[in-house]
């Protein structure tokens, strides 16, 4: 996984990174770089310290320590050298560079009537690194299909930070577009018309809006677009029969995806959320919950076998009838 990044940074903070045994280097899932305090990554579940010479340790003592130099080379390079054309992100906290890897950045704002323009003095980093696993939703999408429409179910899929989310709706949308259902009653199916709303880029990874990702023959992208606008852009544009978002929160995205639920379109959408009753806790969600536009949410997991969810009812109880009793007898079950 270090591969994928380390063009990004300055060629001491590489050359760091690179003495790390090999198992670490290739289940790397973030690099968290503060300045003048140590080195420290995230990878198969599990946290480190990094000693100049690459050793994991437990503790920060001894551990690499950026300088300030170091830091002002790293943002230069995942700013391409411009500041100024990447004040957008710098006033959003994250970078999305090519790839689809997320840096956010930390450091002192700078207020403009209250709101925040940007922020200056950066002192840390989160280097995120963005992986395609083809496969990844093989257990979770039989359990999502809509057998009467032969397409998937609305589903609200939540997790804690860094659990798969992304990456497990970059391959329903690879799956769903390509027919490929992983159900026997499936067998024949179609794909289905897929439209992503990638506000950070990191679904697709687009680079001049050509996905970088497998993401399928069928799926179209709307690349570093806000999801709200970009939802009623993508259903008036281009029809789609599947939407997916990641991420959601905000009241406008909630008006959003009540239009495409309306108009007969099954949303799949990311939420921060530890399970379906902390997503209740945030009133735009909730809402949606309440509507029916959801009719499952995924409880997802990351362990050692990949990604697993449990799926629980999200709708309503008076609307019926329910995602669970529309799937056919000796199909998977929700669960």
């Amino acid at each position: 996984m270090l591969t994928r990044v380390v063009h990004l940074l300055p060629a001491e903070l590489a050359a760091v990174l690179e003495r790390m045994p090999d198992q670490v280097k290739d289940k790397l899932e973030e690099i968290r770089i503060r300045e003048s305090r140590a080195l420290e990554i995230g990878f198969a579940g599990g946290f480190r310290y990094i000693a100049p010479d690459g050793t994991p340790m437990s503790q920060p003592h001894g551990a690499f320590r950026p300088s300030g130099d170091l830091c002002r080379k790293l943002l230069e390079r995942v700013t391409n050298h411009s500041l100024y054309a990447m004040e957008e992100e710098l006033r959003r906290g994250y970078i999305t560079v090519a790839g689809g890897h997320r840096i956010g950045i930390a450091g002192r704002t700078v207020l403009d009537g209250g709101h925040v323009r940007g922020i200056r003095d950066v002192g840390a980093f989160n280097i995120r690194i963005a992986r395609e696993v083809i496969g990844a939703s093989a257990k979770l999408l039989p359990k999502l299909l809509d057998f009467n429409r032969r397409s998937v179910i609305p589903a609200l899929i939540v997790a804690p930070p860094q659990q798969g989310k992304t990456t497990l709706v970059r391959d329903i949308a690879r799956a769903v577009s390509a027919g490929q259902w992983g159900h026997a009653a499936a067998a024949g199916w179609e794909g289905r018309k897929v439209g992503i709303v990638d506000e950070r880029s990191e679904i697709a990874a687009c680079v001049r809006g050509v996905p970088t990702f497998d993401i399928g023959p069928r799926t179209d992208v709307m690349d570093a677009c806000p999801k709200a606008e970009g939802m009623m852009m993508m259903l008036r544009s281009m029809s789609p029969d599947v939407l997916i978002v990641d991420e959601i929160g905000r009241p406008e995205d909630a008006e959003a995806i009540l239009d495409a639920s309306h108009a007969g379109i099954a949303v799949i959408a990311t939420a921060h959320a530890k399970d379906l009753e902390e997503a209740r806790g945030r009133p735009a969600i909730e809402r949606l919950l309440a509507a029916g536009a959801f009719d499952v949410c995924v409880e997802l997991r990351k362990n050692a076998d990949g990604l697993s969810g449990r799926v629980v009812r999200a709708l309503p109880a008076a609307r019926s009838p329910s995602a669970l009793e529309r799937t056919p007898a000796g199909g998977n079950g929700h669960g």
